[in-house]
């Protein structure tokens, strides 16, 4: 299995007032979309979010998305090396995703595109 990219997730109060720190500091521009109830910008590696608390709760408790060439794999390895599938692959409308908890409690989604 290999990873490909770590995107970094983190909540903000006011995503209007976090981007352009985020902009600057990757001199890339954000790619601003909705999700799950939630106001999101993808900066580099980056992904900001911000909502209600309800919303955020849901979507902070995984530390970081993964990217991988092939999701069935990554998965099914690191599942064998002791990490627990928390939701399993599925279609997205950005790709395939699945959910993973290592051995030392961290949570991360896995992606593929």
């Amino acid at each position: 299995m290999s990873i490909t990219s770590v995107t970094l997730r983190r909540r903000v109060d006011d995503l209007d007032a976090a981007v352009p720190f985020y902009e600057q500091l990757t001199g890339e521009a954000a790619n601003r979309f909705r999700f799950a109830g939630l106001e999101l910008a993808a900066v580099g590696a980056f992904l900001l979010f911000s909502g209600s608390d309800e919303a955020a709760g849901r979507f902070a408790g995984v530390a970081a998305t993964l990217s991988v060439p092939d999701l069935n794999q990554a998965v099914s390895g690191a599942v064998a090396a002791g990490a627990t599938l928390i939701a399993p692959p599925q279609a997205t409308p950005n790709g395939h995703r699945a959910a993973l908890r290592h051995p030392d409690g961290g949570v991360y989604e896995y992606v593929s595109h």
